[in-house]
């Protein structure tokens, strides 16, 4: 499909991108898709000092973080960022790769990811001409607020990052958007998934009746309202909620334990559920409520989470679909996907790669990213074509860059 921008604004900088270790997949899909369009903007006087290395066979910049056998690593990199609008990528959640420590090969932790970024800004900075990070899952964003005498680690990272010089951080579905407030004077832009989410569950199931007789969304737990709310409004389906009984004598790997999940809402008899969160990380508690749901006599069960972590393994999410608890689950792909996740017939995997391409190229450009943060317009359309055909195109045209 030909780049159909029309840019009224010239580039902050010329386009750099670093894809840490933890995102090189997603940054080289990115870099595709960016190469593709600034090829195809033939309106562009590209022979103007202004455009120039507008258009580049690969916007991505070489850089590593070798490491000492003691643990230690620096951060290296060996292309120019001089006078460049650099977007760094990283995934503190990657656990699929090691180094060697102590002549042992150890699992990398969201602590050195972080750390990793934080050497790369150090190497571009005072040469960068403006640094950016996108941090799908934001670092330590399930300790953010303070409940007795703990850390606040959300808010200390961003403050660290932004007194290294980083203007922009980008991130999707953060656990408190409200982190923001620590940085008030920084760019801070929470990314939802949620047209990609109906995308691919749309694209994966051609025989949903999305009205409210045979459809309903249902929130796992409190925090998971709004998204189950803004999800459920766009099908005109009712929405169900859990709320977590939890034992508050005791904490258990870092938290209360729950003691049960209780339900309230409309009956599920008969209806596929939708049941929507930001992470998915041992399972337990989202196949509990996919238990609870059956127990109820729902039809069908899917499962939608921005981050599929899956930290306790995937048999448990196998187990689970042999018994007919589960019939479909939902990620991203900004997060590491454990190579296994794409041999199981219960795994759909939502591509953000596109999504993310755009707002680069939008923040290149300091173009309002309005309209990419509400894909209410996009989200109808592809609702009202599947009513239609029970099935939606792989293309969507993006709005123009203004």
């Amino acid at each position: 499909m030909p780049d159909q921008s029309k840019l009224i604004t010239v580039p902050a900088g010329k386009l750099s991108i670093i894809a840490m270790k933890s995102s090189e997949k997603l940054g080289e899909k990115i870099d595709e898709y960016l190469v593709k369009w600034r090829h195809e903007r033939e309106h562009l006087s590209t022979e103007h000092i202004i455009f120039n290395g507008y258009s580049r066979d690969t916007f991505l910049i070489n850089c590593c973080c070798p490491r000492f056998a003691s643990g230690e690593a620096k951060g290296m990199i060996k292309d120019s960022v001089r006078g460049t609008d650099l977007y760094i990528i990283a995934d503190v959640t990657n656990t699929g790769i090691e180094y060697n420590l102590g002549g042992r090969m150890v699992p990398m932790t969201p602590d050195e990811h972080f750390a990793d970024i934080k050497r790369v800004i150090s190497a571009s900075a005072g040469k960068a001409h403006r640094i950016n990070v996108i941090m799908p899952f934001l670092y330590e964003s399930r300790q953010d607020k303070r409940t007795g005498r703990e850390s606040l680690d959300t808010a200390m990272a961003l403050q660290e990052l932004v007194s290294l010089g980083v203007s922009n951080i980008i991130t999707f579905d953060a656990h408190e958007p409200r982190v923001q407030n620590a940085i008030p004077n920084c760019g801070f832009e929470n990314l939802m998934p949620t047209y990609q989410f109906i995308k691919s569950l749309l694209k994966s199931i051609p025989d949903l009746e999305p009205d409210n007789e045979h459809m309903m969304v249902i929130s796992p737990d409190e925090g998971a309202m709004h998204r189950a709310i803004y999800f459920a409004n766009h099908f005109g389906v009712d929405v169900g909620m859990f709320y977590k009984r939890r034992d508050y004598s005791r904490v258990v790997n870092g938290k209360n334990p729950i003691v049960a999940h209780e339900f309230l809402g409309d009956s599920v008899e008969g209806k596929d559920v939708i049941i929507i969160d930001d992470m998915i990380a041992s399972g337990e508690s989202m196949l509990d409520v996919c238990r609870q749901l059956k127990d109820r006599h729902a039809r069908r069960v899917f499962c939608l989470a921005t981050f599929g972590l899956f930290t306790a393994g995937l048999e448990v999410f196998d187990k689970a679909y042999e018994e007919g608890v589960i019939d479909k689950v939902i990620s991203t792909n900004v997060c590491y996907q454990n190579p296994e996740l794409f041999t199981r017939e219960w795994y759909k995997s939502a591509d953000l790669s596109k999504y993310i391409a755009i707002i680069i190229d939008h923040l290149n450009h300091d173009s309002s990213i309005s309209d990419l943060l509400d894909p209410t317009i996009r989200i109808q359309s592809r609702i009202n074509e599947y009513k239609e055909k029970h099935t939606i195109s792989d293309n969507y045209d993006r709005p123009p860059i203004q």
